[in-house]
């Protein structure tokens, strides 16, 4: 797979996108993005894409700070890449790594042997948030519509 121009967008439908969601904790939110991951394709099983995802927080948080978290993981089963996001109501603690809470989650799943193309995201995703004025932009998006829009702008 070659980054290029919208590389991103290609892995985000309009149905992965949520605003002005409420998360109670962490594993709630963990379970919002399972949920989202997987309710727009039959070949994945929620409770699966969640065991994944959290697995993989326990080896440490995916908060990259300034209110933003990639949680992530590789999945048998899919043939591309699958992005979901959502942007909270309100900031929630999720151990990230400055002690700041998230309001921003793009929750990320690629095919199990897609190492490369994980990284790619991965890294395409931690530079986009790095800006400050992308994340303004992203924290500033109050439906749906504009989110979207936001999120497949990244790069």
């Amino acid at each position: 797979m070659n980054p290029g121009e919208g590389f991103l967008s290609r892995f985000v439908t309009r149905e992965r996108v949520r605003t002005g969601l409420h998360a109670s904790s962490k594993k709630r939110l963990i379970e919002e993005v399972a949920d989202l991951l997987s309710s727009y394709s039959g070949d994945l099983d929620r409770d699966t894409v969640y065991q994944i995802l959290n697995q993989r927080e326990r080896l440490g948080s995916t908060g990259i700070g300034e209110g933003f978290a990639i949680p992530h993981g590789r999945i048998n089963g899919i043939d591309q890449p699958i992005i979901c996001a959502i942007l909270l109501d309100q900031g929630l603690d999720f151990d990230s790594i400055d002690d700041q809470p998230v309001r921003c989650i793009v929750g990320l799943l690629v095919p199990a042997d897609a190492n490369q193309t994980h990284l790619q995201i991965l890294s395409r995703l931690a530079k986009a948030f790095s800006q400050p004025e992308i994340r303004e932009r992203i924290m500033a998006c109050h439906d749906d519509d504009t989110f979207f829009r936001a999120v497949n702008d990244l790069d």
